[in-house]
């Protein structure tokens, strides 16, 4: 009896680590990491190309036809205040959901698929705005930083006004 209950203490540790931990995908823009919560990444697509829009601002390459689904695309680096990318076929472009809308950002490259710990995530320090505006916090794994993207922060004010 007595290690059937350590066995239940022992399983309601892990089911508190694993609600405290989340997964991410990471993906690179020159050397920064970045990374987004798996659970709204829909796709990772080779970059293809973007039909491109009016009346939208730098960041926003253009709009895909996924599968029936116009996806619009941003990309990040541009975003970020870096100039924009000049993709190659290696460039790829991450698919997610954000709200009921689906989104693509245009990265350099995906490059793992990270679990953290909640606890880990850290504010954003204050210094750069940019910086401060689109990202939720930062989190150190395996000696390097990686931001933490606000999605939402990210895809507004595509439409330039006037």
């Amino acid at each position: 009896m007595e290690a059937l209950g350590m066995r239940d203490e022992m399983g309601d540790k892990s089911a508190i680590a694993a609600q405290n931990s989340l997964q991410l995908i990471a993906f690179s823009i020159g050397e920064q990491t970045y990374g987004v919560e798996i659970t709204t990444v829909r796709e990772i697509r080779a970059w293809n190309g973007a039909t491109p829009l009016p009346n939208t601002r730098e960041f926003v390459r253009g709009v895909i036809n996924l599968r029936g689904t116009i996806v619009p695309i941003f990309d990040l680096r541009a975003r970020f205040g870096d100039g924009p990318t000049s993709p190659t076929k290696n460039h790829v472009v991450v698919v997610m959901s954000v709200g009921d809308k689906w989104v693509g950002i245009l990265v350099d490259a995906v490059s793992d698929i990270l679990t953290v710990s909640r606890d880990d995530i850290h504010n954003v320090p204050e210094g750069n705005s940019v910086d401060t505006e689109l990202l939720n916090g930062i989190v150190t794994h395996d000696s390097r930083m990686v931001g933490l993207i606000d999605l939402h922060a990210v895809v507004s004010g595509a439409k330039l006004d006037g």
